[in-house]
């Protein structure tokens, strides 16, 4: 991968909107080198992320969009590091679009934006090219980001040296993006035919600690850190209770790889369903040590104890009903404290966020 390459794209995009702004529809054309070959696992698949977010953040009505991949004599393609599966050439085509829009009809970038953005209270949405995006607050997240860069005050700057005709300007770019992480759906998503979820196993010791393994490897994204607060919260256990193994093809469970931003969707969702799990046979192991109906047993996640109902003093920790597992358990109960969980996502997910640049300009060299 050191000697590939991604993003040589020729795009071509044209917007239909209204006089005060209200984008009716999207068209793309897009020309894209893929070298001699797709530097990727299966080679002749073409990486189509492209299509899952051209339309952005925006509530846009219909789109149409047409990708052409060549192959030419130069190296591998699609390979490069954060090459995003073609999400960012995306993003970038469509926030460009908003900006002409924006330029052609003399709008602030943000009021076109803010007309346009999917309706926080309209998820789960589904986009003109019939992608599920999962949840979204896109004013939200423009509006912290001009608050944090003082947005207004730089417009009034950037107008008084325009009119003061001074030798320094002020250029201001704003931003927002939706992305498509956490490949699966195993249905839609495959390597060579092997569906894209993952597995995670956990087990709680006697001794009242964990181990978790997983099936995808950190490159110091910090999974040990992340799964194991996953763990804990679903079990009520300190995190320096947790050992999180992973890296070792040998012994560690099924699992498709870390990129695209998919380890946390997937993987920790299958570290935190087996959490359930576990949490789930518990119950049944602090009834028998409570002495109580199972039925009559409640979770308080918030102090990650189980409780017989109507009475919180008479309480158990996961900890504390780890050694009962092993040596209290009920006759119907088969010893131990551990689950396995496969989990396949039923739809991506869509994180989103907002940037606002600015950058002084020399008036006469145009440096930067």
């Amino acid at each position: 991968q050191t000697t590939g390459f991604a993003r040589d794209y020729e795009m071509t995009g044209e917007i239909a909107a209204t006089e005060d702004g209200e984008i009716e529809a999207v068209r793309v054309d897009v020309l894209a080198n893929h070298g001699a070959y797709n530097a990727a696992a299966q080679p002749s698949k073409f990486p189509a992320g492209f299509f899952n977010i051209f339309t952005g953040s925006y509530d846009i009505d219909a789109a149409y969009g047409s990708l052409t991949a060549a192959f030419t004599n130069t190296a591998p393609g699609g390979v490069a590091y954060r090459c995003s599966f073609r999400v960012t050439e995306a993003v970038y085509l469509i926030e460009r679009m908003v900006k002409v829009l924006a330029d052609e009809l003399d709008m602030d970038p943000t009021e076109v934006r803010r007309k346009n953005f999917i309706p926080s209270d309209a998820f789960p949405y589904e986009s003109a090219t019939g992608w599920n995006y999962d949840s979204g607050d896109y004013e939200k997240a423009l509006d912290k980001a001009l608050e944090m860069a003082d947005y207004e005050e730089y417009r009034e700057e950037q107008r008084r040296r325009i009119e003061n005709d001074a030798d320094k300007l002020l250029g201001i770019g704003v931003s927002s993006f939706t992305e498509v992480v956490g490949a699966g759906p195993g249905k839609q998503c495959d390597i060579a035919g092997i569906e894209m979820f993952d597995s995670a196993d956990l087990r709680v010791n006697p001794t009242g600690n964990a181990v978790l393994r997983v099936g995808v490897q950190t490159q110091g994204q910090g999974h040990e850190t992340t799964f194991a607060q996953i763990v804990a919260e679903e079990l009520g256990m300190d995190v320096d209770d947790i050992v999180v193994e992973h890296g070792d093809t040998d012994t560690e469970p099924y699992g498709l790889g870390t990129y695209g931003s998919r380890s946390t969707p997937v993987a920790g969702a299958a570290a935190a369903v087996a959490a359930r799990k576990v949490r789930d046979k518990a119950k049944s192991i602090a009834a028998n040590e409570l002495e109580a109906a199972e039925e009559d047993i409640e979770w308080d996640r918030e102090s990650g104890e189980f409780h017989v109902a109507g009475a919180p003093d008479r309480s158990i920790t996961i900890t504390e009903i780890a050694a009962g597992a092993f040596m209290n358990h009920p006759d119907q109960e088969e010893p131990g404290l551990e689950a396995t969980n496969y989990y396949d996502p039923p739809e991506m997910t869509y994180p989103f966020g907002s940037y606002v640049v600015v950058v002084e300009v020399d008036r006469e060299t145009g440096e930067v």
